[in-house]
């Protein structure tokens, strides 16, 4: 996949409006690989749906979203489960890990599906994020920042040709932050992906090619 493509898609929810001042909705707009943007949002604009319609498990929307030039609405379940396996990875703002397993699991279990990481590369990441001392609790004891560290790990254990993070660093120190965004990037560069960041306020600290208003 080379491209997002999003023609005048707009949450139906927003459909009634007057107007739309965005430079996402309503508008023609592609998201590249080996690219980084910024979505910066206001609570209410529909981040969470923008994140929800790219990954395919809501469809309330107005206009065309397509991947290269697949319209995804054509998309089979068996070509969706592909697609998240080897194209699209993600990180959900509500993060999404299991609670009864421990935080090595909830990352053992994503990558038991790709085999895209050696144990000794997880381990890695858990070190550089100040984590290696946590990673056998239960992430039901850890804390949201914690828990955001493991989910982001986890979103790293496939290959992507872009990576999509909602609001990834909204429970994280900036020092947590920094290291986060390194390893995005040097993840990011080794495969050749774009990545999408939104944001409400805090964002991740990324040298980014396009700063856009939803």
């Amino acid at each position: 996949m080379y491209s997002i493509h999003l023609q005048q898609t707009l949450p139906q929810v927003f459909a009634d409006r007057d107007a739309i001042l965005s430079d996402v909705w309503h508008q023609d707009i592609a998201f590249h690989k080996e690219k980084h943007y910024l979505i910066e949002a206001a609570s209410g604009t529909g981040k969470s749906s923008l994140c929800s319609y790219i990954y395919g498990y809501r469809y309330d929307y107005q206009g065309l979203i397509n991947f290269d030039d697949r319209n995804i609405r054509s998309l089979s379940t068996d070509e969706w489960v592909d697609i998240r396996k080897h194209s699209l990875s993600i990180l959900f703002q509500e993060l999404r890990v299991f609670p009864e397993l421990t935080a090595f699991e909830n990352v053992q279990l994503k990558n038991q599906l790709t085999n895209y990481k050696k144990k000794k590369e997880i381990l890695a990441l858990f070190e550089a994020l100040g984590m290696a001392d946590k990673m056998n609790e239960q992430t039901a004891r850890l804390s949201f920042g914690q828990q955001q560290r493991v989910a982001f790990i986890r979103s790293l254990c496939q290959p992507f040709d872009f990576i999509f993070l909602d609001e990834p660093v909204s429970h994280l120190d900036d020092g947590n932050g920094t290291v986060m965004g390194n390893l995005l990037t040097e993840e990011a560069g080794r495969q050749g992906a774009g990545v999408i960041v939104t944001s409400i306020g805090k964002h991740l600290q990324l040298h980014y090619d396009s700063i856009l208003k939803l």
